[in-house]
C-alpha cells in the first residue's frame, strides 16, 4: 500500500546530535529525582540511579522510533515517489542513514539493559552513581557518532517539505520536450500555477505542478525540466526528473515542438528526442503540441523538416495539436482535447481490466417486449393540451404568490398568508385564532355537546364491570408447574446465599491473623465450662488436672486456678504418685510464673556475643579486649574498623569567625 503524499510532508524536523542529547538529557533532568542521601537503603540508591539510566534510555529510543517512523520506507511507496526519492537523494544513502539510527536505538538499549544488571549488584552510593554515568556516557557517545545520518535526513526533510504534493492516482496532463519550447508559458495559462518564464534553457529544473477544473472533475498538470537527446546514463538530476515522472505516471502526454526553432534545437533533434524517450509513454495516450504557431506552422517548414515530422506523426495513436502561448491562440482547444482523449482513454482502460466482469456480471437491464403490433403512444389529456402557458408579460395571466409577493414590496417586507387557503363553512373564521387551552380546560372538550353524559355512562359501565369482577380475571392463578418453579428458584437463590455467606467467612478468616496454637492461652475453667454447656461430666476431666498440678508441684492454687492446657498431659501416667518437697515445688511454680510472660518470637535462644567462650572469666576478659580494639577508631570518631569515612581536615567551627593575634591552639 502505498503511503500517502501528505505525510512526506508531515515530517518533524530532526535535531542534530548535540541538540539531541540535550533534549534527552534535560528532560530526564527534569522527570526524575534529583535528590539522594548516603544513609538511604542500598536498595533506595539502586532504584534511584536504575530509574534514571532506564529514563534516559526509553526517552533515546521514544525519539529514534519518531523518527524512523515518520520516514517513510521507500519500498512501500509508489513507484513514482520512490524513483524521485532515489533520484533526488540517492536510495542507498538513505537507507544507510535510517540504518544508522536503527543501530544506534539497538546499541542503547544494550546498553540501558547491561548497567542496569550491573547497578543491581551495587554496594554503595558511589560505585551506583559511577555505573549511572558509564551508561549516560555511552549512551551520549552513540548519539554523537550519529552526527551525519542526522544532518542528512535534516536536508531530506527540508527537501521533501518543499516539492510539490503530485498525487499519483488523480487524472495527470504532464508536459515534456526540449528545454524553451514554451511548457511553463502553457501551464501558466490553463492553471493557476506561477511557474518562472525566462528566455534561457533550464529555467525550470524541478517538477512543478498545477490544477484546473475540466467537467467539474479535479485535475493536475505537471511541468518537466527539459530533456536533451542523450543516454540515460548522461542524465543529470534535473533531466531525470522529467524521466521518472514520464516513466511511473498514468497521464497525458504533451510532447512541446517549437517549429520556430527559437528554443535553439532544429525540427529533427527535437523530432529524435521524442523517438529517443517513445517507449516511456506506452500505455499512455500521446499528443505532439506545436508550439509558437504565430511565429511559424507546420506549412511553414521545408520538405525534410516535414517529412521528420511526419515519420512521428505515423503512428495512430498520436495526436497532432497547435498553439501559441503569446496570442492564446487554440490553448483552450489543446486542454479540451487533451482531457476529453484522457478520460476516454481511463474508461477503456478500465472496461479491459478483469474488475468490470465481475461488476457486469450482476447488472440486469430488462428490457420490455411488445405483446402485440399495436403502437401506443403517450397519451395527454385535451385540458393539459388547451392550457395556457404562464407568460409574465400577459396581463390576463394568472396570479402567482410570485406577483403578489413583488406588488407587497417584495422578500422581507411580504409575508405569505397561511389561512386564506383553508375550506370553512364561512370564510370570516379563516381569520379566528384557535386556542389550545380555554379557562383552565383543553377546547377539544367543548366540540362534543354531549360529553359530560358520555362520560357519566362510561364510570357507570366501569362500576358495573369492577362490581361483576370482570378485572379480577386479570390476575391468573398460578399452576401447580409454576409453583414448583417459583418454590425451585427460590431453594437455588437461598443456596447461592449461603455458598456466598461462607466465601466471604473464609475470606474473613484468611484476612484475620490466626494465632498458632503454642501461644494460645487455655485454661482449665474455660475448657470444663465449654464440656458442661454442651451437657458432659467434667468432672473426671478436672480432678485427673489438679492430680497431675499437684504431681509436677504446682500447689498452692485453688481447685479453680487457671492451669494452661498445655501443661496438661492425660497419656502422662508416670508422674502419679510421685513426691515432691514443698521447697523444690515453690521454686518450680515460680519459674512457671515467670515463663508465663510471653518472649519476643524472633528473639534468640542465646547470647551470641559470649557463645563459646566457656566460663565468666573468659567472657570478662573478651569484654575488656573488645573495648582496647575500639579504642583507636572511636578516637578518629569512627564507628567501627569498616567505616572509611574521612572527616572534615578543617572544620568551618575552627576555622571561620573572628581571629586576632596569637594562636589557634585553644580554637
Amino acid at each position: 500500500m502505498a503511503a500517502p503524499v501528505k505525510s512526506l510532508k508531515s515530517i518533524a524536523p530532526v535535531p542534530s546530535a548535540n541538540d539531541f542529547l540535550d533534549i534527552v538529557l534535560s528532560k530526564t533532568q527534569r522527570k526524575t529525582p534529583t535528590v539522594i542521601h548516603k544513609n538511604f537503603k542500598i536498595s533506595r540508591i539502586r532504584s534511584f540511579y536504575m530509574r534514571k539510566v532506564k529514563f534516559t534510555q526509553e526517552c533515546f529510543n521514544e525519539k529514534l522510533d519518531a523518527i524512523l517512523g515518520e520516514f517513510p520506507m521507500l519500498d512501500n511507496l509508489h513507484p513514482f515517489l520512490s524513483s524521485l526519492m532515489n533520484v533526488l537523494y540517492d536510495k542507498n544513502h538513505y537507507k544507510l542513514a535510517l540504518g544508522q539510527l536503527n543501530t544506534a536505538r539497538h546499541l542503547i538499549d544494550q546498553v540501558s539493559k547491561d548497567y542496569i544488571r550491573l547497578m543491581k549488584f551495587g554496594d554503595s552510593l558511589y560505585r551506583c552513581k559511577q555505573l549511572k554515568r558509564a551508561a549516560m556516557g555511552r549512551m551520549a557517545t552513540v548519539m554523537r557518532r550519529q552526527k551525519d545520518p542526522l544532518a542528512y535526513l535534516e536536508q531530506v526533510r527540508q527537501h521533501i517539505a518543499r516539492l510539490p504534493s503530485i498525487d499519483p492516482t488523480t487524472r495527470t496532463m504532464l508536459i515534456c520536450g526540449y528545454p524553451n519550447v514554451g511548457k511553463s508559458s502553457f501551464i501558466n495559462k490553463i492553471t493557476r500555477a506561477d511557474v518562472d518564464v525566462q528566455p534561457y534553457a533550464f529555467t525550470t529544473k524541478s517538477l512543478f505542478v498545477g490544477h484546473m477544473d475540466y467537467k467539474y472533475l479535479r485535475w493536475q498538470v505537471i511541468d518537466t525540466p527539459g530533456i536533451l537527446d542523450h543516454p540515460l546514463e548522461e542524465m543529470n538530476t534535473i533531466e531525470m526528473q522529467s524521466i521518472t515522472a514520464m516513466a511511473h505516471l498514468r497521464s497525458a502526454i504533451l510532447y512541446f515542438m517549437d517549429l520556430s526553432e527559437q528554443c535553439g534545437y532544429t525540427v529533427e533533434a527535437q523530432c529524435k528526442l521524442f523517438s529517443s524517450i517513445k517507449p516511456l509513454f506506452a500505455n499512455k495516450p500521446v499528443s505532439i503540441v506545436f508550439n509558437k504557431i504565430d511565429v511559424a506552422t507546420f506549412d511553414d517548414l521545408t520538405d525534410e523538416k516535414k517529412m521528420a515530422v511526419q515519420e512521428v506523426l505515423a503512428d495512430g495513436d498520436v495526436k497532432k495539436l497547435q498553439l501559441s502561448c503569446m496570442s492564446e491562440e487554440g490553448i483552450m482547444d489543446v486542454r479540451n482535447q487533451v482531457c476529453e482523449t484522457l478520460l476516454a482513454h481511463r474508461v477503456d482502460t478500465k472496461m479491459r481490466g478483469s474488475k468490470i466482469n465481475s461488476v457486469v456480471n450482476r447488472i440486469h437491464v430488462a428490457q420490455p417486449k411488445p405483446r402485440d403490433d399495436v403502437e401506443r403512444t403517450a397519451q395527454v389529456p385535451d385540458i393539459v393540451k388547451q392550457r395556457k402557458g404562464y407568460d409574465k408579460e400577459d396581463p390576463q395571466r394568472k396570479t402567482l404568490e410570485r406577483d403578489i409577493e413583488e406588488a407587497n414590496g417584495g422578500t422581507g417586507v411580504y409575508s405569505v398568508d397561511l389561512h386564506k387557503n383553508y375550506l370553512l363553512e364561512n370564510d370570516d373564521w379563516k381569520k379566528d385564532t384557535m386556542p389550545e387551552f380555554l379557562n383552565g380546560h383543553n377546547v377539544a372538550d367543548f366540540v362534543d355537546p354531549d360529553i359530560e353524559e358520555k362520560l357519566e355512562a362510561l364510570e357507570r359501565e366501569e362500576d358495573k364491570l369492577e362490581a361483576d369482577g370482570f378485572y379480577n380475571s386479570d390476575e391468573e392463578i398460578l399452576d401447580s408447574e409454576e409453583e414448583e418453579t417459583r418454590s425451585n428458584a427460590q431453594a437455588i437463590r437461598e443456596e447461592n446465599n449461603l455458598i456466598k455467606l461462607k466465601s466471604q467467612d473464609q475470606t474473613r478468616k484468611k484476612k484475620n491473623a490466626m494465632m498458632p496454637r503454642t501461644r494460645q492461652t487455655r485454661t482449665l475453667d474455660d475448657m470444663t465450662a465449654d464440656l458442661t454447656a454442651k451437657g458432659i461430666d467434667a468432672s473426671k476431666i478436672e480432678d485427673r488436672a489438679m492430680s497431675l498440678a499437684k504431681a509436677k508441684g504446682l500447689v498452692g492454687k485453688r481447685k479453680h486456678d487457671d492451669v494452661e492446657m498445655k501443661e496438661v498431659d492425660e497419656g502422662s501416667e508416670d508422674a502419679e504418685g510421685m513426691e515432691v518437697d514443698q521447697d523444690k515445688a515453690s521454686k518450680k511454680s515460680k519459674g512457671v510464673a515467670a515463663a508465663d510472660k510471653p518472649l519476643h518470637p524472633r528473639a534468640p535462644k542465646k547470647n551470641r556475643a559470649v557463645e563459646g567462650l566457656g566460663s565468666r572469666a573468659n567472657e570478662e576478659q573478651a569484654k575488656k579486649y573488645r573495648a582496647l580494639a575500639s579504642r583507636e577508631p572511636a578516637r578518629h570518631s569512627k564507628a567501627s574498623e569498616s567505616d572509611r569515612h574521612i572527616q572534615t581536615a578543617r572544620p568551618k567551627w575552627m576555622m571561620s569567625g573572628k581571629r586576632k593575634m596569637g594562636t589557634n591552639d585553644r580554637r
